[in-house]
């Protein structure tokens, strides 16, 4: 699971936006995702197709639609988001060959990745909630609509 920058940051960007401005009760647009990211709307969707796919997002369609957690924060790592996507780029990815490749570079990647998987496995989207509070984000108020005629 060689940690790639650019989507897999992307979808853990995407997953922690959700969780922060939606959580399992609320919708949040892709859209809205990708202003906030400073992302094209259409460079997120193949992210957020993935995602859905995987169960981690839930899809709403609709004018009214968007996005929302599949499961509680508490329950999403961000080992198991990072290998949504990247196990997406395994297909289309070229392997290098050779017995350098094979007998020294490949087994201490492995090493790397697994590092890297373990430390990931320990934070949860709960955990990066937590860490945008306390970087001072604030989260947007929904206000009940009232009307009277």
């Amino acid at each position: 699971m060689y940690l790639r920058r650019d989507r897999a940051m992307i979808a853990v960007i995407i997953m922690v936006d959700v969780a922060f401005h939606a959580g399992r009760s609320s919708l949040v647009s892709g859209g809205d995702i990708a202003e906030r990211a400073g992302l094209a709307r259409r460079g997120i969707e193949p992210l957020l197709q993935a995602l859905s796919r995987s169960g981690l997002l839930e899809s709403v369609r609709g004018p009214r639609g968007g996005y929302r957690l599949g499961r509680p924060q508490r329950d999403i790592g961000l080992d198991e988001i990072v290998r949504v996507v990247v196990s997406e780029d395994s297909n289309t990815e070229e392997t290098a060959q050779g017995a350098l490749f094979r007998n020294v570079i490949e087994p201490c990647w492995q090493i790397l990745d697994e590092t890297v998987r373990s430390e990931m496995a320990g934070l949860t989207l709960e955990e990066m909630v937590r860490r945008a509070e306390a970087a001072g984000l604030r989260r947007p108020v929904h206000e009940p609509i009232s009307f009277s005629i």
